[in-house]
């Protein structure tokens, strides 16, 4: 099964455009590539190049966030795109048969106790949901 997955707030805590604490998620997207799944990173972060009083620096965002799931041994089947999907369609929009984000309705969240902090994914009922699905 291909599997979209967003960053922020999903795989590590808000904290853009750093790289958020870790909240869980590694043990459970390894454990979906182990069984089979093929992921998808579906995010708004981005690489770009910024121009600051006439000096050209680059932004690496988006390299960060795969440079965090490199550290951590998982591998991507994709990046901001489903590789395959070319051949049947041009939408910029990620083709997988799941979906994993903290903005999707019915994500299970943790609400921190910090009202300042954004809810993140509950990755321990997140594993108990693709339990059930039989995915892991």
């Amino acid at each position: 099964m291909e599997i979209c997955i967003d960053f922020d707030g999903t795989c590590v805590t808000h904290d853009y455009p750093e790289i958020g604490k870790s909240i869980g998620a590694e043990s459970v997207l390894k454990a979906l590539v182990e069984n089979g799944h093929q992921l998808i990173l579906f995010t708004m972060r981005s690489d770009r190049d910024v121009l600051v009083d006439g000096m050209l620096y680059q932004e690496t965002f988006l390299t960060d966030a795969l440079l965090w799931f490199k550290k951590n041994n998982i591998p991507l089947y994709g990046v901001q795109a489903n590789p395959t999907q070319t051949e049947w369609t041009n939408s910029p929009k990620a083709y997988a048969q799941l979906y994993i984000d903290d903005a999707a309705l019915g994500c299970p969240l943790i609400y921190p106790d910090d009202k300042q902090e954004r809810p993140y994914v509950d990755w321990k009922k997140v594993r108990e949901m693709l339990s059930v699905l039989q995915l892991i």
